[in-house]
């Protein structure tokens, strides 16, 4: 699983971030991406990383403020231009099925793939056995979304040396007992897979937040989370400033992880006002409280199975 990091700035672009966007390569089979928010030139960001827009499968809208949904009819217009035929399904709130079909529509543009659009409300988003999505709202002017994406228990792998010690041989039976089955051999013997199969690995767990102040639904969406991706939009001395719009600041995002448990804190979508020093500033506020802390930069690549980065 890994996280790549389009844009990471508040409201408007500056020389260095782009608005909003994260791309979630959940680890599937498939090979299929999430993205996370489409700000505008979100496309232009995508071929800089090298991130195949074709191969993305959901696309997940916090809310409908321009920084987070102005590039998607764009990105949506070039993948079919680009002739992709795989199913899209976009994930937003209320609102974002007319602002898709408006904007086609008025465009005279189209898409030559299956698109679905799924309107959300708090609660199970979707769950596909392999990964579960619940939502919570958010604190912000508009009805505003985080998600929460957990990964299930990984099968623990099977004793191969085990079983072929006791007489079983390699081949389809191994996959049933990887399943977790009973099987009977050709001499009577019972077999029950379970008994060779190592413990269950915990899935991991990703809370991606959307605009908000604090509000304590935040704490239920990032309890227990590997990873936690939440806006520092602001200072700590700017607190007042920030909460008034909807907004967190460095120190309170902080909070937020260090009181929901969390493994890692990464910090994005920072106001345009600072620079570069401006925003190292803001991690050293973060890590003053939850010393796990990193900062998000266009185009970083986070690895959440080895809670790395490079």
């Amino acid at each position: 699983m890994q996280l790549h990091f389009l844009g990471t700035s508040a409201g408007v672009p500056t020389r260095t971030r782009n608005v909003s966007a994260l791309v979630l390569n959940p680890g599937l089979a498939s090979g299929g991406l999430w993205l996370f928010d489409c700000g505008e030139a979100t496309q232009h960001q995508l071929l800089a990383a090298t991130v195949n827009a074709g191969k993305i499968e959901k696309i997940f809208i916090t809310h409908l403020h321009g920084d987070h949904i102005f590039g998607l009819p764009g990105l949506l217009c070039s993948r079919s231009m680009a002739g992709s035929q795989a199913p899209l399904t976009l994930y937003g709130p209320k609102g974002l099925r007319e602002f898709v079909d408006t904007t086609l529509r008025l465009s005279g543009s189209w898409t030559s793939y299956p698109l679905e659009t799924v309107e959300i409300d708090a609660g199970l988003v979707f769950n596909d056995g392999q990964l579960r999505v619940s939502a919570r709202r958010l604190a912000h002017p508009v009805e505003c979304y985080g998600f929460r994406i957990e990964q299930h228990d990984i099968p623990g792998a099977l004793d191969a040396a085990r079983l072929i010690a006791a007489g079983v041989k390699p081949g389809p039976l191994f996959q049933r007992l990887k399943n977790g089955e009973t099987i009977t051999l050709a001499d009577g013997r019972i077999i029950n897979g379970l008994d060779y199969l190592a413990p269950p690995r915990p899935g991991k767990t990703l809370a991606i937040f959307g605009d908000t102040g604090p509000t304590p639904a935040a704490l239920a969406l990032a309890r227990g989370a590997d990873v936690m991706v939440h806006e520092a939009t602001l200072e700590a001395a700017m607190a007042q400033k920030a909460n008034s719009r909807g907004h967190s600041t460095s120190h309170q995002a902080a909070e937020l992880a260090r009181d929901a448990g969390v493994r890692r804190l990464i910090i994005t979508h920072l106001s345009s006002r600072y620079d570069s020093a401006g925003a190292t500033a803001l991690l050293a506020e973060c890590r003053e409280v939850f010393a796990n802390t990193a900062l998000a930069a266009d185009f970083a690549v986070f690895d959440v199975r080895a809670d790395a980065f490079r």
